[in-house]
Parts: C-alpha cells; sequence; structure tokens
C-alpha cells in the first residue's frame, strides 16, 4: 500500500505530465509543486520505480512517467481517451482539470446535497469559497453549481456543496442564438468598433465582407491592440480569422462541447448553406441551462 507521500507524488506526477502533454516530469518540478525538497521525492521515486508505477526517463531532458499502472493504482482514467468534463469559476474554465467522477454523498433534497468530485489535474487553483459551475457531463448532460467546502490534495477530490443540478435541456443552438446579427466591416476603425460594441452592449462579432465571414472581433481584441499603442488600425488587422460555426440544428451540449474544445466563448451559428443566421456565446448556453432564457 502506498504511503500518503507516495500518493500525492503520484498525483503530481500524473498531473503534470498530463499537462506537459506526455513529456517527462523532472522530480525538481514534482518538489516545486508539492513544497518538499528534491531529494525526498528522488528517494520516493526509486520506491514508486520499484513498484512498477514510474518509469525513468535517461538523458538531460529526461526525468519521470506514470505507467498504465500508476493510472490504475490511483483509480484515475487516461483522460485524453474520453470526453473532458470542465470545471468554471466565475464563468472562466480553469485550465488543467477535468472532472473523471461525480458521487454524491447524500441528497437529503434535488439540488441540496454534497458532490465528492474526483478530478485530474492540479486542483490547488480551487479554494475553499470558490463558487464553481462542473459539466456538462458525457451521457446525461448534468450541469452542476455549488461551492468548493473540501479539498483533499492527496486523492484529488473536491468537495462541494451543490446549489443546482440541471440536465442540459433537448434545445438546438438557434434557440439559444441571438439572430439580430451584429456585424463589422474590416475597413472600421476599432475605436469606431469599439463604440458599436459598447452601443450594442455585447463582447464580440463577426467581421464580414458581402456576405463572407473574414473573422471575428471581441472587446478584448480591441483592448489589447489599445493597451499595444495599435489604436489606428483597422478591424481586419486585429481581428482573429480563426472562425468557428455551428450549424443551427446542433444541440445545445454539443455547442457546448466546441466551445470548451476550441477555448472560445462564442460561435457563429449558420444554416445548411453556411450563411450566418446569428451568433450564441457562453453565457447565452449557460443561460439557458438555468431556465433564465
Amino acid at each position: 500500500m502506498l504511503t500518503s507521500v507516495q500518493k500525492e507524488i503520484l498525483q503530481s506526477l500524473i498531473n503534470l505530465y498530463r499537462k506537459a502533454g506526455g513529456k517527462s516530469i523532472k522530480g525538481e518540478e514534482i518538489a516545486e509543486i508539492m513544497n518538499r525538497n528534491p531529494g525526498t521525492i528522488r528517494n520516493q521515486m526509486q520506491s514508486l520505480r520499484s513498484l512498477g508505477l514510474v518509469k525513468g526517463v535517461p538523458g538531460p531532458r529526461g526525468g519521470y512517467k506514470p505507467t498504465i499502472k500508476a493510472y490504475h493504482t490511483l483509480n484515475i482514467h487516461d483522460s485524453d481517451k474520453q470526453t473532458l468534463v470542465p470545471i468554471f469559476r466565475d464563468g472562466k474554465k480553469v485550465k488543467d482539470i477535468t472532472v473523471t467522477k461525480i458521487e454524491f454523498t447524500s441528497i437529503p433534497h434535488p439540488g441540496e446535497c454534497e458532490a465528492a468530485i474526483c478530478a485530474v489535474g492540479n486542483i490547488k487553483q480551487l479554494d475553499l469559497g470558490d463558487r464553481v459551475r462542473i459539466g456538462p457531463t458525457p451521457v446525461n448532460k448534468l450541469v452542476i453549481d455549488g461551492e468548493v467546502v473540501g479539498r483533499d490534495d492527496m486523492d484529488n477530490i473536491l468537495l462541494l456543496d451543490t446549489t443546482a443540478i440541471r440536465s442540459i435541456p433537448k434545445k438546438k443552438v438557434i434557440d439559444a442564438a441571438t439572430t439580430r446579427l451584429i456585424t463589422l466591416k474590416g475597413t472600421l476603425a476599432i475605436r469606431d468598433a469599439a463604440i458599436l460594441l459598447s452601443d450594442k452592449k455585447i463582447e464580440g462579432a463577426p467581421v464580414m465582407d458581402e456576405g463572407a465571414i473574414l473573422g471575428i472581433l471581441t472587446l478584448s481584441d480591441i483592448a489589447q491592440a489599445l493597451a499595444d499603442g495599435k489604436e489606428d488600425l483597422k478591424v481586419k488587422d486585429i481581428m482573429s480569422i480563426r472562425i468557428v460555426t455551428v450549424e443551427e440544428n446542433v444541440m445545445i451540449a454539443e455547442a457546448i462541447e466546441i466551445m470548451n474544445k476550441n477555448h472560445i466563448g462564442r460561435v457563429i451559428v449558420v444554416d445548411d448553406t453556411g450563411n450566418p443566421v446569428g451568433i450564441v456565446t457562453r453565457t447565452d448556453l449557460l443561460d439557458n441551462i438555468a431556465g433564465l432564457k
């Protein structure tokens, strides 16, 4: 049986290994996030290697990698091979954490219970009192809201006092989208674009020319341009040309997964011919889930 220190080392190794995209992890990196002496980590790694839980990678870029047995020992599935279940704090996705298991410890009343959240990643980013949203889950499309009331760093478990448990409605994305589409011209000055977005109380809009989508511009893009002293540029100079669209008959749950996968907060909704018919944001979708729309 592993000691508590060995379990925490192994958990930290898996978290770092996953974050590094499969590259070997040095003992010093583990020591830093655990706030322990590197010598202690090296000594424990020898024991973990003898148990077949860790393999060493020689060379200047070497380090350690977890074995399949390590995942099984900690009851962790390789999350890269399954649908990721994200965690959001204050509406923003928490990086490098995915939920692998949700266990409800008590259900006295629907939406008023505790849940043990098993995760892969650095849960030390979350503090007691943080209000979070988890989901959607891949099968039943559950979304869970709650407050972090406990954290077990050794087993990577969060204890959540839930405030709401919802299932994503079986609606199409067009039902949540804004169909009165506000568009920008590429030749528009960014100052004028900022005024337009502010007047319309929107965070971003597609950039179009003769019916074709050229890109998308957000207030964040404008703020960055101004911070860089580029206030004289045009919309086309700072817009993002990475365009993500969804067809209007796509379900809300699928649209959320597309946003999560692409790390974006809005997508353009198109009809079956590819023509834009609206725009939908993460907030629009979450409001639908919460029954606010």
